[in-house]
């Protein structure tokens, strides 16, 4: 945190599709990827306001893996320090999931965390509905704080690529509608296993990229392709906008290394 420039500074992970045992697609361990993020960000120095996962916490029909999700979520919180807030995507299982203790207060919910709101919603139906607009209208009716972020796994909008297209919130429109004239500073999604930035009326959408694996953006017009690359991002919420970075946990060997000038 920078409370001196006025930088908070969200750390945001996506898509981990952790599996109740063995490895995704053979290689993959989701559950580990987590506690490596912890461990990155206290080697890197990151010390961000809170920690939040939008989504496919599990891979679809490994319910089983909530518990090994909740240890490395406890040991993520105890490496950096700050709260791990969670939404569900489409891999998710509602029901399973409310042994997450995040989740205990229901899957769409309202936490406060330094002075910031974040909204946390369930799209893991691939859209919030009815009930869920209204009482996101309600909780954004009046400004809080230092403002608030509204975290769920679908953005609203579409990928680039023509397989993802229209893979977006399907009542993303709705959303924005329920976020006119807020305080929201930044909306913060997955889904599409790969980064994208975006302002719709004004509000910035900061699309992370995936910890399981990354979309292949030349794979075809037709077809969804992934390769093994895990990446988080930091959110940074400045005084005058936000700013997203992509952080990939591979450690390959530095081309240099030297001090910087001050």
């Amino acid at each position: 945190m920078s409370r001196a420039t006025g930088r908070l500074t969200v750390l945001h992970v996506s898509d981990v599709h952790a599996t109740r045992d063995g490895l995704l697609y053979d290689r993959i361990d989701g559950i580990e990827r987590l506690r490596a993020v912890g461990s990155y960000a206290r080697e890197a120095g990151i010390t961000p306001e809170a920690i939040v996962i939008t989504g496919d916490l599990i891979q679809r029909g490994h319910a089983a893996a909530y518990p090994r999700v909740q240890a490395a979520i406890d040991d993520l919180e105890q490496a950096a320090g700050v709260p791990v807030l969670t939404v569900l995507g489409n891999h998710d299982d509602p029901g399973a999931a409310g042994a997450l203790r995040d989740h205990a207060a229901g899957h769409f919910r309202t936490v406060h965390v330094a002075g910031l709101r974040f909204v946390l919603l369930d799209s893991s139906a691939g859209a919030l509905g009815a009930e869920q607009l209204a009482w996101l209208r309600d909780q954004v009716r009046e400004p809080f704080g230092a403002g608030t972020v509204i975290a769920l796994h679908h953005p609203p909008l579409g990928s680039p690529m023509p397989a993802l297209a229209k893979a977006g919130l399907a009542d993303g429109q709705c959303l924005l509608d329920a976020l006119a004239d807020s305080d929201v500073r930044a909306v913060l999604a997955g889904h599409f296993h790969h980064p994208l930035s975006a302002t719709l009326r004004g509000v910035p959408i900061s699309v992370g990229p995936a910890l399981a694996y990354h979309q292949v953006m030349n794979a075809g017009p037709d077809r969804v392709s992934g390769h093994d690359q895990a990446m988080f991002s930091l959110v940074h919420l400045l005084p005058g906008g936000v700013a997203a970075t992509s952080v990939s946990l591979e450690t390959p060997a530095p081309l240099f290394s030297q001090p910087v000038s001050a």
